[in-house]
C-alpha cells in the first residue's frame, strides 16, 4: 500500500493544481481516460473548432445579401475532423507524457486507472490495462473527476446505436440525416454544426422552447430561428427506439410522431461521476442529483477531501472549474487562510447560430424572488454596426433593479454574444450600476457594443 501527501483524481482542471509550489510534496494523479478532461478532449475546445468551421460555411451561404457572390462547393468532413483532433490529441498526449516523465515531474506519480474510494482517504485504483488493483492512501485528496453524458432509459433499453458529445465529433463520415435528442446547449451547438455542413437535422426537445435554462425572451426568439433551419419537435421525448433495416434509427415520440436519422445523437445533459468513484465509501456526501456536496472552500463532508468542477458544481462550465481549481489550490497551500468561491455572477454562452450568452438572473428568476425590476430589449439592427451587418435577429436584454439601477441580469443573442457579455459580467461583479456603466465611459462608435450601451440607456429606472 502506497501513501501520498496529495492525490488528485482527474486531469482536467484538477491537473492544473499541481505546479512548482507542490514540488516538496509526494503527489499522485489518477486518470482513467484521456489526459486533459472534458474541455480539451470532448468539450469546449474541439466543439468550438467545429463551430468556427460551421460559421464559415454559413457566412459563405449568406454572402449574397451583402453583394458578394460566393458558393459553398462542399465540406471536407475528414479534413475538418483531422484538423481538430490533430491538435487536440497532441495536446492530450503531451500532457500525459509530461506528468509521466520522472525528470520533468519527479515528485508526481501518475496512475492510469480507475479510482474508487474504499475508506477514509483510501483508494483502490484498477489499471486501465487490466492489471491488479492497487490500494493508495493520502493525507489529502482532490476529486476532480468530471461528468459523463446522460443517456435516457428508452435509448439504453432499445440497444440502438447512438452517439454522444463524447463520440459524435469523430464520425467517419457525415450522415445525411441526424436526429438529436435534447434541447440544451450541447444539442443546439451540434445542430448548428451539422446543419451548416449540409446535414438534415431533427431536434427533439421536451420543453415548449429550446435553451430553457436561459432567459425566456431569448429562448423563444431562438426557437423561432431554429425552426427555420431544423425540424424542431417540441413538448415531446423519446418513448421507444428501434434500428431499421437500412441501419438508421427511428424514435417513436410521446406525441405520436416518429423521427428517423442515419445517426442518433443523445444530448440530454451530463451527470457527475461521483457514483463511479464510490464516494460514499470515503464518507463523502452527495446531492440527490449525484453531485458531491462541497462548502464555499470546496471542502467535502470528509476531512482532507476537496471536490471541484463538474463532479460537484451545478455549473458545468470550464471557467467555473478553473475558478474552483484556483480556490482549492490556494487552500491546499494555505490551509490557515482559506479562500472561498464566488459563484454570484457565473456567465455562460451557447455557440450555436446565432450565439447566446447570459449572466445573472433571468426575468423568471426575478419574478420568483419578488424583485422590483425593469427590463430593456435592444435589437442589434438598431445600432450602426448591427445595421451594417443586416442583422434582423440579434437581441440584448438587460434586467436591473428599479430605482437603484443595480444590474440583475444580462442576456444577449446575436453575433459575438459571448464577447459582448463580458463588460456586463465585469459591471455586475464590481457593483457598477446601469446608469453609471452607460454614461461613465466612452463607447466606440460604430462598434457592436453600442447595443449594450443603448440597452442600458433604455432601462426605465425611474
Amino acid at each position: 500500500m502506497r501513501h501520498h501527501d496529495l492525490v488528485v483524481i482527474g486531469t482536467g482542471s484538477g491537473n492544473s493544481i499541481v505546479d512548482h509550489r507542490f514540488a516538496d510534496l509526494d503527489v499522485a494523479l489518477v486518470e482513467h481516460g484521456v489526459f486533459g478532461g472534458t474541455c480539451l478532449n470532448v468539450g469546449c475546445i474541439p466543439t468550438k473548432m467545429y463551430v468556427y468551421s460551421a460559421d464559415v460555411a454559413e457566412a459563405v451561404r449568406r454572402a449574397g445579401r451583402y453583394g458578394v457572390d460566393a458558393t459553398l462547393d462542399g465540406v471536407r468532413w475528414p479534413d475538418i475532423r483531422d484538423r481538430v483532433f490533430g491538435r487536440v490529441d497532441a495536446i492530450a498526449q503531451g500532457g500525459k507524457e509530461y506528468r509521466m516523465d520522472p525528470v520533468r515531474t519527479p515528485n508526481v506519480t501518475t496512475y492510469l486507472g480507475h479510482a474508487r474510494f474504499t475508506g477514509d482517504r483510501t483508494l483502490s485504483i484498477a489499471p486501465v490495462d487490466g492489471g491488479p488493483a492497487e490500494t493508495v492512501t493520502a493525507d489529502r485528496i482532490v476529486v476532480a473527476a468530471g461528468g459523463r453524458p446522460h443517456v435516457p432509459d428508452p435509448i439504453i433499453d432499445a440497444d440502438v446505436p447512438y452517439e454522444t458529445s463524447d463520440t459524435v465529433m469523430r464520425l467517419e463520415k457525415l450522415p445525411q440525416r441526424l436526429v438529436i435528442l435534447g434541447g440544451g446547449f450541447i444539442a443546439n451547438e451540434f445542430a448548428h454544426v451539422f446543419s451548416a455542413f449540409g446535414v438534415a437535422v431533427t431536434l427533439v426537445a421536451r420543453g415548449d422552447h429550446l435553451l430553457r435554462f436561459g432567459d425566456e425572451t431569448l429562448g423563444q426568439a431562438f426557437t423561432t430561428i431554429a425552426q427555420q433551419r431544423w425540424d424542431v419537435r417540441l413538448n415531446t421525448v423519446a418513448e421507444s427506439a428501434r434500428t431499421l433495416d437500412d441501419g438508421s434509427v427511428e424514435l417513436t415520440l410521446t406525441d405520436g410522431s416518429t423521427a428517423t436519422g442515419d445517426v442518433l445523437l443523445v444530448a440530454t445533459g451530463r451527470v457527475p461521476n461521483g457514483d463511479l468513484l464510490d464516494v460514499a465509501a470515503g464518507g463523502i456526501a452527495t446531492h440527490p442529483d449525484g453531485r458531491i456536496v462541497v462548502d464555499d472552500t470546496q471542502a467535502t463532508s470528509a476531512p482532507g477531501v476537496w471536490a471541484m468542477g463538474d463532479v460537484s458544481s451545478e455549473h458545468q462550465l470550464k471557467h467555473v472549474a478553473n475558478h474552483e481549481m484556483r480556490v482549492v489550490q490556494h487552500n491546499l497551500l494555505h490551509p490557515g487562510s482559506p479562500r472561498r468561491t464566488d459563484h454570484r455572477f457565473v456567465p455562460s454562452a451557447v455557440f450555436t447560430e446565432p450565439q447566446l450568452a447570459g449572466v445573472g438572473l433571468t426575468e423568471r428568476q426575478c419574478k420568483a424572488q419578488g424583485l422590483d425590476y425593469v427590463t430593456k430589449v435592444q435589437k442589434f439592427g438598431d445600432v450602426a454596426y448591427g445595421w451594417a451587418m443586416e442583422d434582423t435577429t440579434g437581441l440584448c436584454k438587460i434586467i436591473a433593479e428599479r430605482g437603484t439601477g443595480r444590474l440583475l441580469g444580462a442576456h444577449i443573442m446575436g453575433p459575438q454574444a459571448s464577447s459582448l457579455i463580458q463588460p456586463l459580467i465585469q459591471a455586475m461583479t464590481f457593483g457598477l450600476d446601469a446608469r453609471t456603466m452607460a454614461t461613465g465611459q466612452y463607447w466606440i462608435h460604430p462598434a457592436l457594443p453600442e447595443v449594450v450601451e443603448n440597452a442600458l440607456l433604455g432601462l426605465p429606472l425611474d
